[in-house]
């Protein structure tokens, strides 16, 4: 199956969000007092879960996006 550059493009755009999005999030939480309290926290621990979670899709996203990209040349 080839998608079109559109679609490629898309892929490329929808994955890149979460890369964008996430790191800086990650860094709020970090930084709040519920993250830490001697160690870190079930607060901090999910999010940075679900950051890890999210990055790891919107990666996968890219690479299929830039795969797409190149077979629809």
């Amino acid at each position: 199956m080839t998608l079109s550059r559109r679609a490629a493009a898309l892929l490329v755009l929808a994955g890149g969000w979460p890369l964008l999005v996430w790191p800086n999030f990650v860094r709020v939480v970090a930084t709040d007092d519920r993250a830490f309290d001697g160690g870190p926290t079930a607060y901090l621990l999910v999010h940075v879960g679900l950051a890890v979670v999210s990055m790891a899709l919107g990666l996968a996203l890219v690479v299929l996006g830039v795969r797409a990209w190149r077979r629809a040349g």
